[in-house]
């Protein structure tokens, strides 16, 4: 290790998304670049994928194919069959996803351009999915439709354990011993981990590192992370090589397999910038191994040692901004996978992903791991902050969509964001995940809205009051219908990330859940959902007091090497298995508008009890009224739109006794309208004033008490002015109390 700055090489493995890069390597390389050193990142998630589905990584795979002996299904030979086209139509469907060549809608739609396989068989009715006009997005779809077609071909043949979005999960999922990792390890590599291999050769060539950093961020990275160290370890044997991520942060907390570190020299743990600074300064020589930070290794005697010196952590706001700077934008793939308007936003386009806040500020839900810092050490980081990194991202991507990738935003955090995004007219288009918290008031949704806001996701898990309480999520149904309805009359696309199997559940309550699931489509408040079967995982509440759930923890038994998923039976619940084909057949239907009034029992095969909420429980709980104005004397006063212009007109007085009239009227020219408020000649003046100090003054918090205080004394009382048409129509058209 050179006592000089290190040549830092950080790596991507496969696979994660084809459409965005996954934003650890960014953030950490943005990071040390601020701290002075020389870094190189590279995505060889995308470079994999790239390198397969060209035409010379086709003509290898079907090469391989015809002399390998596979035994094949009649898709595969299909496709065989079809090789010729295969090879002539990679290279332009590829680029059509990459928006390089978006002329070729047309022939992907209705030239019967691309071939098809098994993935066709179910292809949805696209005119009713995408419109006549979205031919574009049909074709995106059909192109996606036709890569899966491809990797089912892989993994069938040469590449067993791939995925378009994963490699080799198996190998890592609940892998309490590294026993089935070894032996993958140690056998020779398949015609896919060759082409992963040729890639990482290249860039040692290129780059020369003298410490190469792999992010594992999923189950799916892990196998490929250590089959490019295995690698580097042979071409290479002088560069250090660091672990860190997601799965390591969960999995291998209790890590004390020490074959591990035949291929990983240095684990680290949590956030990792200090960890690194720390590691850095011990390979110099100018750190003690007793002050590494959070670090495993394996020791002098051959055994695995944590250190853990309790420096403090880099502060949120020093973490600096991600740097992209060296990843290929420009390559990455627009996906349409399924006919899901927010899993859309996860697979298709290029997002820019930050963090508002580091940490959960709510951190009590029981199912999740508060316990880890990734959840439990919250810190937020000032709004001109965040939009200085927005500025400098958009600055060097050219890429104005934002993904937030909280584990829920905080709503005052965000409602900052917002006015400083307003005020410096940043224009941009961000999306991320919330709680459904009252204090997403109706307009601070708006105010989100207009600073961008596209589409938010949130945990309405259970849907049933019982278990929202027992997981201490913290809301209700009735507060979760008024939310979402906010969020949606502001024009933004809402998802409810759905739970069932939770801990007691009964097939009554499973039953209620789908109701007001149900209720809540048909009210138009939500958009989009997903249910996922409730995993108990051993650093949240329920993994670590599972009796307190009336549960029992079964297995497995922890091992050498990764522990997270627990295996648990539920005495008390209902057989939670049999439900989840029905619960994701509605689901489908009710995002499409489609049978929203049929029984529940119509989405399973055996007999399901009926529901027992009431029919009406989300339309009683969106006829709540609203607080009127005056009873929120404390909300900051916010105007959304330009400063109006200020005349008098006077009418009457052509007689002798006709008595003249004086009329204000403010006039506002806005952006998708004109329009008129007509006020006293006392109330005018002032409105005029407040909303022109309003649309240039944002550093300023005015309160709607403090408004109050100014209001005309012979205008007649403020409550009554704040129940006027006047004030009412200026609400309606953007004034917020936030």
């Amino acid at each position: 290790m050179p006592s000089s700055s290190p040549r830092l090489l950080l790596l991507t493995p496969p696979l994660t998304q084809l459409n965005t890069p996954y934003p650890a390597t960014a953030y950490i390389k943005g990071f040390l670049v601020g701290r002075g050193y020389e870094v190189r990142q590279a995505d060889l998630s995308l470079g994999l994928v790239l390198k397969l589905f060209s035409k010379e990584g086709l003509t290898r795979v079907f090469d391989e194919i015809a002399a390998g002996g596979y035994e094949l299904s009649d898709n595969a030979q299909r496709m065989l069959r079809l090789r010729r086209r295969y090879e002539a139509t990679i290279g332009p469907a590829i680029r059509f996803l990459q928006n390089k060549d978006l002329t070729l809608a047309p022939r992907i739609c209705h030239g019967r351009f691309l071939p098809e396989a098994s993935r066709f068989d179910n292809v949805a009715d696209l005119e009713t999915a995408f419109g006549t006009m979205g031919l574009t997005d049909q074709a995106r779809h059909l192109a996606t439709l036709y890569l899966e077609d491809l990797a089912d071909l892989v993994k069938e043949t040469v590449g067993p354990q791939f995925g378009l979005s994963r490699y080799a999960e198996s190998l890592a999922m609940s892998a309490t011993h590294f026993d089935p990792l070894h032996e993958a390890l140690q056998a020779p590599p398949n015609l896919v981990d060759t082409m992963l291999l040729e890639l990482l050769d290249d860039l040692i060539r290129e780059v020369q590192p003298d410490i190469v950093g792999f992010t594992v961020p999923f189950p799916g990275n892990l196998y490929a992370a250590l089959r490019l160290a295995q690698r580097l370890k042979q071409v290479r044997p002088q560069a250090v090589t660091v672990m860190g991520g997601g799965y390591p942060n969960t999995e291998l907390r209790g890590l004390k397999e020490p074959r591990f570190f035949d291929y990983i020299d240095y684990l680290t743990l949590d956030d990792g910038e200090g960890p690194w600074l720390r590691l850095f300064d011990y390979l110099r020589g100018q750190l003690p191994p007793a002050e590494l930070q959070r670090t495993f290794l394996r020791n002098a005697a051959g055994e695995v040692e944590y250190i853990n010196h309790p420096h403090p952590d880099v502060p949120h706001p020093e973490v600096g901004t991600p740097d992209y700077s060296d990843l290929p934008l420009g390559d990455y793939l627009s996906v349409i996978e399924v006919l899901n308007p927010m899993h859309r936003l996860w697979s298709d386009g290029r997002w820019n992903k930050l963090t508002v806040a580091h940490g959960c500020y709510w951190k009590r839900c029981s199912f999740c791991d508060v316990t880890l810092d990734y959840i439990g050490r919250y810190e937020a980081a000032p709004a001109t902050l965040l939009v200085d990194r927005i500025e400098q991202i958009v600055a060097q991507t050219g890429q104005t969509g934002f993904h937030f990738v909280d584990e829920a935003a905080p709503p005052l955090a965000l409602r900052d964001l917002a006015i400083e995004l307003l005020k410096r007219r940043v224009s941009i288009s961000w999306w991320g995940n919330v709680r459904f918290e009252k204090t997403f008031s109706p307009d601070l949704c708006r105010l989100l809205a207009a600073s961008g806001c596209i589409a938010i996701s949130g945990g309405l898990e259970v849907a049933s009051d019982r278990l929202l309480a027992l997981m201490e999520k913290g809301v209700t149904i009735a507060q979760v219908a008024r939310v979402t309805q906010g969020f949606t009359a502001a024009g933004i696309l809402v998802h409810a990330y759905l739970m069932y199997g939770f801990p007691t559940q009964t097939t009554q309550e499973t039953v209620d859940a789908l109701e007001v699931v149900r209720q809540l489509f048909d009210a138009g408040i939500v958009q989009s959902g997903y249910w996922h079967r409730f995993s108990m995982t051993a650093h949240s509440p329920v993994g670590k007091n599972p009796a307190k759930y009336q549960v029992a923890a079964i297995g497995p038994e922890p091992g050498p090497f990764a522990w997270n998923d627990l295996w648990h039976d539920d005495p008390l619940g209902a057989d939670h298995e049999q439900f989840g084909p029905g619960l994701a057949k509605s689901l489908y239907n009710y995002m499409h508008g489609v049978a929203l009034r049929e029984p529940l029992s119509f989405w399973f095969d055996f007999k399901v009890p009926r529901p027992t909420v009431p029919r009406q429980l989300i339309q009683q709980a969106l006829q709540e009224p609203d607080k009127p104005d005056f009873a929120q004397p404390n909300r900051r006063l916010f105007w959304l739109g330009n400063a109006p212009e200020l005349s008098f007109r006077t009418t009457g007085g052509t007689g002798p006794k006709d008595k003249k009239t004086t009329r204000a009227v403010l006039t506002f020219y806005e952006q998708a309208e004109d329009f008129e408020i007509k006020t006293t000649e006392a109330i005018g003046p002032w409105l005029h004033a407040l909303l022109v100090k309003l649309s240039t003054d944002y550093d300023t918090k005015l309160l709607l008490k403090e408004a109050g205080a100014t209001f005309p004394p012979n205008a007649g009382r403020w409550e009554d002015f704040l129940r006027s048409p006047a004030w009412q129509l200026v609400r309606e058209k953007g004034l917020l109390l936030v």
